[in-house]
C-alpha cells in the first residue's frame, strides 16, 4: 500500500496535462481535488484501518458453545478486473485499485481509451511501482475490454454507462462472476419552500457545471413550484456571471463536450424539447461547446428527462408538492443520487424514506460523494454494488466462515445430543437453546462470560449424561 501512495504521488504532470478536456483549467481543479487527492485518501484509509478491515471477526460466547472458536477470515477473491471511464479516468481506475490491492487480490485495470494520456499515465506508473506479475495494466478501445472480458475473473469492477453496465453483466454471467457496476441515471432535486433559494441555486448550478455537466452523481433536474422557478430562473444569471465572467464560452472553468458523439446526443435531446429555453443553448459542434443551458416547465415525460444529459442543460419541472415530486421519482429508474433542498425535517426525511437512490444529499449537490467513510454506488439500474473505505475492502474480499470444535468432555457431551436415537427430550433441548439463542449469547472477552459459558456447559451436560 506505501507503494501504492507513491504511485500516487508521483503523477510527473502528465496526468495533469491530460488533454481530454481540450486544457480546460477546470481539469486541472478536478485532477487535483476530485482524482488525484481522492485516490490519495482512499489509499490512505486502508493502509491505516488495514488491521482492522482484515482482522479477524469475532462471535460473541455462547453457552452450549462455549468453548468454540468461531470468527470470520477476510480473503482475497483472487484476480479483480477494474474498468474505469473517461470523465474521472484516474479517479475510477485507481480508487478501488487502493481498496483491491488491501484486499490482496491481483489486479488487471482497463483504463477508458477517451482519456488516453491518464490511460498512458497510469500504464507507466504501476510498472514503476507494483510487481506486474500481480498488478497489470491493459490499454486500448473497446475491443480490448470485450477481448479481456473473455477471460474468468474472480471479481469485475466497472463505472460507466448502463448500456456498457449491461454488456459487462451479459459477459460475467457464463462464469457467474460478481460484479461492481456503477453506473449512473437521471438524478432529482427537489427544491422546498421552506429551503434557501439563493443557497439552492447556487449549489445546484455549481454541481451542474463542474465538469461541463459530465460527473455521474450531477444534478439532472429540478422539481420546484412555479415561484421557485421564477425565483431560480432570475438569480441563474448571476450565479454564472459570478462563477464564470460575463463571456461563458471564453472561461477556462467552463469544459467542453468529451466529444461529437455525446455532442450530437445532447444536442438532439436538447432539439426535441417541448420545454422553454430560458438561459442558454448556444452550441458549436466544431468547439464541442454547449452554453449553460435551463428549460423551464418541462414535462416529466419530456426528451430531456428519458436519460442521463451527461453536459450543462438543466430542465426544471414544475409540481405542485412534495407528493408529486416523489411520484415522478418512483416512476422513473432508481436513480444514482438524489438532492434536496429544504429546512423542514419532515420534508427531508418522508424524501428519503420514500424514494430509493445510490445515495442522497441534504441542503447540498454532489457533496456525499466526497464524504470520506459514506459508501457509493447505485441501485437498480444505477448500479451494484458499492465501494470507498470500509466497503472497497468488503467488495474485494470473501468472509469465510471459520469454526474450531472443541474436543473437551463438555463440548462432546452437548453435541451429542444431534445423534440417534432422537427422542423428545433431546428435541425440546434443541428447541430451548434456539428459541433462546440471543439470550445465552454473552459478550465476548470477560471473565463472567468465561464462568457463566463454563457453568452452563456443565449444566448441559448432566441434563444429557
Amino acid at each position: 500500500m506505501d507503494r501504492t501512495l507513491h504511485l500516487n504521488v508521483d503523477r510527473e504532470d502528465s496526468l495533469i496535462r491530460e488533454e481530454s478536456f481540450m486544457g480546460s483549467s477546470q481539469l486541472n481543479f478536478l485532477r487535483e481535488v476530485a482524482e488525484i487527492e481522492a485516490v490519495k485518501l482512499e489509499a490512505n484509509s486502508q493502509l491505516r484501518h488495514l488491521k482492522e478491515y482484515a482482522g479477524k471477526e469475532k462471535l460473541p460466547f455462547h453457552i452450549a458453545t462455549a468453548l468454540d472458536d468461531a470468527y470470520v477470515r477476510r480473503e482475497p477473491l483472487g484476480v479483480v478486473l477494474i474498468i474505469g471511464t473517461w470523465n474521472l479516468p484516474f479517479q475510477t481506475s485507481c480508487q478501488a485499485f487502493a481498496g483491491a490491492i488491501a484486499a490482496g487480490n491481483c489486479v488487471i485495470i482497463k483504463p477508458s481509451e477517451i482519456s488516453p494520456h491518464c490511460a498512458q499515465t497510469i500504464a507507466t506508473l504501476i510498472p514503476k511501482y507494483l510487481d506486474q506479475n500481480c498488478y497489470q495494466v491493459i490499454t486500448g478501445d473497446g475491443e480490448a475490454s470485450k477481448q479481456l472480458l473473455k477471460h474468468k475473473f474472480d471479481y469485475i469492477f466497472f463505472t460507466g454507462s448502463q448500456a456498457v453496465g449491461k454488456y459487462i453483466l451479459q459477459a460475467a454471467a457464463p462464469n457467474l462472476t460478481p460484479v461492481t457496476l456503477e453506473l449512473g441515471g437521471i438524478n432529482p432535486c427537489f427544491i422546498d419552500a421552506s429551503a434557501d433559494y439563493q443557497e439552492a441555486t447556487k449549489k445546484t448550478i455549481w454541481g451542474k457545471l463542474i465538469n461541463g455537466g459530465q460527473l455521474c452523481v450531477a444534478p439532472g433536474y429540478v422539481m420546484c413550484s412555479e415561484q421557485i422557478q421564477d425565483f431560480f430562473v432570475r438569480h441563474a444569471k448571476a450565479v454564472l456571471e459570478g462563477f464564470y465572467g460575463e463571456n461563458l464560452r471564453k472561461s477556462p472553468d467552463l469544459p467542453r463536450i468529451i466529444n461529437k458523439n455525446h455532442f450530437k446526443r445532447i444536442k438532439n435531446m436538447l432539439e426535441a424539447t417541448k420545454g422553454k429555453i430560458v438561459i442558454g443553448g448556444e452550441m458549436d459542434e466544431n468547439d464541442l461547446w454547449i452554453e449553460p443551458t435551463i428549460v423551464v416547465n418541462v414535462d416529466p415525460e419530456d426528451s430531456l428527462m428519458r436519460e442521463e444529459i451527461f453536459g450543462p442543460i438543466l430542465p426544471i419541472v414544475v409540481v405542485s408538492s412534495l407528493d408529486e415530486a416523489i411520484r415522478i421519482i418512483r416512476s422513473k429508474p432508481k436513480p444514482l443520487s438524489s438532492y434536496i433542498f429544504s429546512n423542514d425535517q419532515k420534508v427531508n426525511q418522508k424524501y428519503v424514506e420514500s424514494t430509493s437512490c445510490g445515495s442522497t444529499c441534504i441542503n447540498d449537490i454532489m457533496w456525499q460523494a466526497f464524504r470520506p467513510g459514506l459508501p457509493f454506488g447505485g441501485v437498480g439500474e444505477s448500479g451494484m454494488g458499492s465501494y470507498r473505505g470500509k466497503a472497497t475492502f468488503e467488495t474485494f474480499s470473501h468472509k469465510r466462515a471459520v469454526l474450531r470444535v472443541s474436543q473437551d468432555i463438555f463440548t462432546n457431551q452437548v453435541y451429542r445430543i444431534r445423534f440417534p436415537p432422537h427422542t423428545h427430550f433431546k428435541a425440546g433441548v434443541l428447541t430451548f437453546l434456539e428459541a433462546n439463542y440471543e439470550r445465552m449469547t454473552i459478550p465476548f472477552g470477560t471473565i463472567f462470560s468465561h464462568v457463566l459459558a463454563g457453568i452452563g456447559a456443565v449444566v448441559i451436560y448432566l441434563l444429557l449424561s
